[in-house]
């Protein structure tokens, strides 16, 4: 525990008291937390399964299991996803945190993840005691792999999508050194590049249909709005999937049978997801130019719920300027030193609230 980290998000306590400060009130830009109401799809499936008097499965319904595969196959590229290796989890950051312990990875071993990265990667390889590796390209790992790489496509914070090719690579390195490859694809189906979803690890043409040695993990917390819900789950290597259950099934750690069937509903109804998008894709079309405009430049951010702006200069410098306009960002030095002269800017307001930013940006 001494090696963990401060919660970042306390750091910026003055800047969000500034914010506060405006007269029309703060636009808090910060956290990634959906604002819009959960679909009432959702809302019914939990509703109808309220009557839970019995415990949950760890491994989840066969049904709900059946459901995940057949998702991957019509959403995701993922023709093959056997439904023995998909499990529920308590949301994806809980399995971002606890994943490097649940394979037994210790003191010695290494977890590697993206330079720029969501913080709880770091924070679970130090919960397993083993070492985190951040880097910008395999090269870094040298002769010495990781037991476990994280991928994170869409990339939190940035929005980087990273090509079939590119996975096949990563997919083609790990399986030479026998490096368990784990996926965070949260911000998939938020692609502004096209319609369809970003690809994903367990595709058919990164993985030839064979998942040995991969997960996908995923959530519904961004497509349909249900962060609340904790409804998630982790697919791929049925092998792995298994060893998960068995120690999860020792420590309690089973996803409710109410979300077990909103997942379900969730998973089933595309509907819902593309009305999800098109309301970000209009905010994302608000705030983007708003920003470009008062001489900010936007990196990446082709898919997911973010904006990935820098003027050039350290990342507090600019939380302070935006927070004086009453807008609240997080710096990027939250998610690596790589990130210190950007910040991340949600898109995860209200249209009122985006069109206020928008304004106090162009200087109105």
């Amino acid at each position: 525990m001494a090696s963990l980290p401060d919660f970042p998000w306390d750091t910026i306590a003055a800047a969000k008291a500034r914010a506060a400060e405006h007269p029309d009130g703060i636009v808090d830009l910060s956290v990634g937390t959906p604002v819009d109401p959960t679909p009432q799809v959702l809302q019914d499936a939990l509703a109808g399964a309220a009557d839970a008097h019995g415990y949950p499965t760890v491994w989840g319904t066969p049904e709900l299991r059946e459901t995940v595969a057949a998702w991957y196959a019509r959403r995701r590229g993922a023709t093959r996803v056997n439904p023995d290796g998909v499990m529920p989890t308590v949301g994806s950051k809980e399995l971002v945190a606890w994943l490097p312990t649940l394979l037994g990875l210790g003191a010695g071993d290494v977890v590697g993840f993206p330079s720029i990265a969501y913080p709880t990667y770091d924070v679970g390889a130090r919960l397993a005691g083993a070492t985190p590796a951040p880097a910008r390209s395999l090269l870094e790992y040298g002769p010495s792999a990781p037991k476990l790489l994280w991928l994170n496509t869409p990339a939190n914070p940035h929005g980087q999508v990273l090509p079939v090719d590119h996975l096949k690579k990563v997919v083609d390195w790990a399986r030479q050194r026998g490096v368990v490859v784990a996926s965070d694809e949260c911000y998939a189906e938020l692609n502004w590049q096209g319609d369809d979803p970003t690809p994903g690890i367990l595709d058919d043409r990164v993985s030839g249909g064979d998942h040995t040695g991969l997960l996908s993990v995923y959530s519904l917390s961004k497509q349909s709005s249900a962060a609340g819900y904790r409804a998630a789950f982790v697919a791929g290597d049925p092998a792995i999937v298994k060893r998960l259950v068995d120690i999860r099934k020792h420590a309690g750690m089973m996803a409710p049978w109410p979300v077990q069937q909103a997942l379900i509903a969730g998973l089933s109804d595309d509907t819902h997801v593309a009305e999800t998008k098109k309301r970000y894709r209009a905010r994302r079309a608000t705030l983007r130019p708003a920003l470009e405009a008062a001489g900010w430049r936007i990196d990446h951010s082709e898919a997911g719920l973010y904006l990935w702006a820098t003027q050039g200069e350290p990342c507090r410098t600019s939380v302070a300027k935006l927070a004086d306009l009453g807008i609240l960002a997080a710096p990027g030095d939250f998610y690596g030193a790589a990130g210190a002269q950007h910040v991340r800017i949600a898109l995860t307001a209200t249209d009122e609230r985006i069109a206020a930013a928008a304004s106090r940006l162009a200087g109105r």
